[in-house]
């Protein structure tokens, strides 16, 4: 009668999925963005970096789903299937592709650390664009939690959120 009993109620480890930062720069919680389509987390949730360099690396295994024709954005389902979202600053898509370089086309595989997208920081802020980068995981909803692990300074490819799979 009681037979796989302790096994139902004994705590089941929780599987998850760590995903590392993109850029090298300052982690801050994505309710700190100045955009609320991000900062209220319509997306998903995540995080966002202000730049320390213009280098944007893939923080998965996975494939590039989305680049978009302005290279500020660009979107990756990695290999466990999240799906992220690294869009380099706010309102940057109305620089039409101007101070940003692509290395990566869709359908591209790539590696946790590939050089997916460069960006000059400084000319985008000279332009009047703030260079804030959000994160987001766009299939939120399909997990049981997204948590950040890391705020402040972070070094690419340091964890920064960790997804709890349900």
């Amino acid at each position: 009668m009681f037979k796989g009993l302790k096994e139902r109620f004994s705590k089941k480890e929780d599987k998850s999925i760590l995903v590392v930062a993109p850029i090298k720069g300052e982690v801050v919680t994505i309710d700190k963005v100045n955009d609320p389509t991000f900062a209220q987390e319509m997306l998903g949730k995540g995080v966002a970096i202000k730049p320390a360099e213009g280098n944007v690396v893939s923080p998965v295994n996975g494939e590039i789903t989305v680049l978009f024709e302005t290279k500020h954005a660009v979107s990756i389902k990695s290999d466990d299937g999240v799906e992220i979202l690294i869009h380099i600053g706010l309102d940057t898509v109305n620089l039409k592709g101007e101070h940003f370089e692509s290395y990566v086309k869709v359908g591209d595989k790539v590696k946790t650390g590939d050089l997916l997208i460069k960006f000059n920081e400084e000319k985008i802020k000279e332009a009047g664009y703030d260079t804030t980068t959000p994160m987001i995981i766009c299939n939120t909803f399909e997990y049981a939690d997204v948590n950040v692990v890391k705020i402040g300074e972070v070094e690419k490819q340091d964890n920064i959120i960790e997804i709890i799979i349900k």
